[in-house]
């Protein structure tokens, strides 16, 4: 049985698939195939597992970004707090999300939201990426990385934190699409916030518009 069942209904054909390597977090897979048009070629690309990346909103309205090492990159990134879903076991990604807060940030949230799912790369890998918003999140003195993990903690507030996206200065592509995707509701809690009024419930209000 194909398990690519919209190209196969479209008459792609996989002819033959190879898997190049494997390990615990991703693999190299090639499928031989054979277009509509009878002719034949191949894709080879890495077959992840998914992720999740969490806005998490401090009480007085602050988003905390991370600044973080990346060994393949070489560099020091602006990011917001993810982590892999490849040793979770679990049917809830909150469950994932609270333990990803807390080993990033040392970071504890008092109400977890979904907020949709986007495709990496899809033109190169199957990773699929949920997003989360994370409310009430205080912070403890420390966090608990993992060893190759090296973090640097920056509760932001909203509008700054937007800036740096739109300089350019944060780069992550993944951060940007939940960021600006939740732009309206996060200048709403910078709003709330800085007029000292709660604002829980307009990201219930929110998020239910876009259920």
């Amino acid at each position: 049985m194909s398990d690519k069942p919209n190209g196969e209904r479209l008459g792609w054909t996989v002819l033959e698939t190879t898997h190049l390597y494997a390990d615990a977090r991703f693999a190299v897979r090639r499928d031989r195939i054979r277009l509509p048009s009878g002719e034949e070629g191949s894709y080879t690309y890495p077959v992840k597992s998914g992720a999740v990346f969490v806005l998490p909103i401090t009480p007085a309205g602050e988003l905390v970004l991370i600044r973080q090492y990346r060994y393949i990159v070489d560099a020091w990134l602006w990011e917001i707090p993810a982590g892999s879903t490849h040793d979770f076991h679990g049917d809830d990604y909150r469950e994932l999300v609270r333990r990803e807060l807390w080993e990033e940030i040392g970071g504890q949230a008092e109400a977890i939201h979904p907020l949709g799912r986007t495709f990496a790369a899809p033109g190169f890998t199957t990773i699929q990426v949920f997003g989360y918003l994370a409310l009430g999140v205080t912070l403890a003195a420390t966090n608990h990385p993992e060893n190759t993990e090296f973090i640097e903690i920056h509760p932001t507030p909203i509008p700054q934190a937007l800036d740096l996206l739109r300089t350019g200065e944060h780069t992550s592509a993944i951060d940007a699409y939940f960021v600006f995707q939740q732009e309206p509701l996060l200048r709403a809690i910078h709003a709330r916030a800085i007029a000292g009024e709660p604002f829980d419930d307009i990201a219930e209000e929110f998020i239910k518009r876009k259920v």
